[in-house]
């Protein structure tokens, strides 16, 4: 038999292999009545172990898919002549993938006229200036480098630059061999979702929570659970016992805003180091505080290795760039490298450089304290704004980030609609809830707000969200 059977992806060698093999009668390369080559002979074919190759025989065999004749071999069962095959089949009949549940369809869309958009900022606030300086001395860099391919960990200066940069921003003592640079924070999330979660695992989420980090683990076959949050974070007593990886938004909940109390981290990481849980810190926006010194990451107080740290550049300079960075835990670093060796190899080996050459030139310190005073005087102008409204929505208290989030006072009906007819782009922030809300309401991103606009819209949004439902 000449077959190509892709063994490509992750997970154990006998279920791609068995994959492979049913694919291959699925689509009718391999036909009813045809012999299979013995285990040891394919064995050999694929580079495999014999026993890997009698594992899958024996699981199609179990399932009907395959027969074996006693002194004659394995065969494919005649049952499945009436078999349809792909080719076959038309568009109508073929829907999503099996292991893809759809994309998020949150954040996004049309322009409109006020911009409340969550975890969006506002590029024309960049220094451009030393940031082309920069990306032109990463070009002379690279005339001069013989190395084939960046390193698949990152650029070592710019490793360095983040090692510092979350010393003294976030209180987290790590060294540049501890961190990954990823394509943004989400493929940080895939990574460790490749090494750490198998199909069937429980992966339990924050509810309400982020989208496209429940869309990663879904996509990994895992089993879902939502853990809800109140006034001090994440419920610690309702994570599942079985869990294998928590993934959390500690520094400012997403969306709700508030932070994981000090008495919920310890007894958490207690939990984690009892019932060896992986804990995914997604630190999306936490530089910015708005009273008192910007709280120190949950990994700072990690002394066991349970804790995997997110962090992008996404809200701090530009979302553009796709760099993001993953502090590995020492039990998963080999992994984590492994996996990214063999998914896209390395981080655009330019933008690295240059961001390197702007952290250690000290523009991004600069940048980040200038875009921190702004945020303040942007958050307190559309606090006092909503503040004119209060017979309609609650603000609910936030400390940190780029984004807050209100409660309706009464019900409002077609949110989406009234948003879309008044031009306001906002996200109802029952759309990141996977049951049903406890509270409706609204999430309002003012990272790319325009000073000048917060009043006008604020005050479009209160007509808008006040008006009663037309008939």
């Amino acid at each position: 038999m000449r077959l190509y059977l892709p063994l490509e992806g992750t997970g154990p060698l006998r279920t791609r292999l068995y994959e492979a093999l049913r694919a291959a009668l699925m689509d009718g390369r391999l036909a009813p009545g045809e012999a299979l080559p013995p285990s040891r002979g394919l064995a050999a074919e694929l580079g495999l172990g014999r026993q890997t190759v009698v594992d899958a025989y024996e699981r199609l065999i179990a399932e009907g898919f395959f027969e074996a004749r006693r002194g004659s071999g394995t065969f494919v069962s005649a049952s499945l002549a009436g078999l349809d095959h792909a080719a076959d089949a038309t568009p109508a009949a073929i829907g999503p993938g099996r292991h893809w549940p759809p994309l998020p369809a949150w954040g996004g869309g049309e322009r409109r006229r006020f911009n409340f958009a969550g975890g969006v900022t506002d590029r024309r606030l960049l220094p451009w200036p030393p940031w082309r300086a920069a990306v032109q001395r990463a070009l002379r860099d690279q005339a001069h480098d013989r190395a084939p391919y960046a390193d698949p960990q990152g650029h070592g200066p710019l490793r360095g630059g983040i090692a510092d940069y979350l010393g003294y921003s976030r209180g987290l003592s790590c060294r540049p061999a501890d961190i990954l640079v990823t394509q943004g924070a989400q493929q940080g999330l895939d990574l460790l979702a490749r090494v750490r979660v198998a199909p069937g695992d429980v992966v339990a989420l924050e509810e309400p929570g982020y989208p496209p980090a429940r869309a990663v683990f879904a996509a990994r076959g895992a089993r879902l659970v939502e853990v809800p949050v109140d006034e001090r974070g994440v419920r610690v007593d309702r994570v599942p016992p079985d869990a294998r990886l928590l993934y959390l938004t500690p520094s400012h909940q997403f969306p709700l805003g508030m932070p994981l109390s000090l008495e919920r981290r310890l007894a958490l990481l207690e939990f984690a180091r009892q019932r060896d849980l992986l804990i995914v810190e997604d630190d999306y926006d936490g530089e910015f505080r708005f009273q008192g010194r910007a709280l120190d990451a949950l990994k700072s107080l990690d002394r066991h290795g349970q804790v995997a740290y997110l962090g992008t550049f996404s809200k701090v300079w530009n979302a553009d760039l796709r760099l993001g960075y993953l502090v590995m835990p020492a039990g998963l670093r080999g992994a984590l490298l492994q996996a990214r060796a063999l998914s896209d190899g390395a981080s655009t080996g330019l933008t690295q450089i240059a961001l390197a050459h702007f952290i250690h030139d000290g523009h991004f310190a600069r940048h980040l304290r200038r875009m921190q005073r702004l945020y303040e005087q942007r958050r307190q102008r559309l606090l006092a704004a909503l503040a004119r409204h209060q017979d309609l929505w609650t603000v609910l208290p936030q400390v940190a980030g780029i984004h807050l989030a209100l409660t309706f006072n009464r019900a409002v009906p077609d949110v989406r609609g009234r948003l879309a007819a008044a031009s306001i782009s906002a996200e109802p922030i029952e759309a990141f809830y996977q049951n049903t809300p406890a509270r409706t309401g609204l999430l309002l991103g003012f990272g790319a707000l325009d000073d000048e606009d917060i009043d006008a819209a604020v005050a479009v949004l209160a007509r808008a969200c006040g008006e009663p439902a037309r008939e």
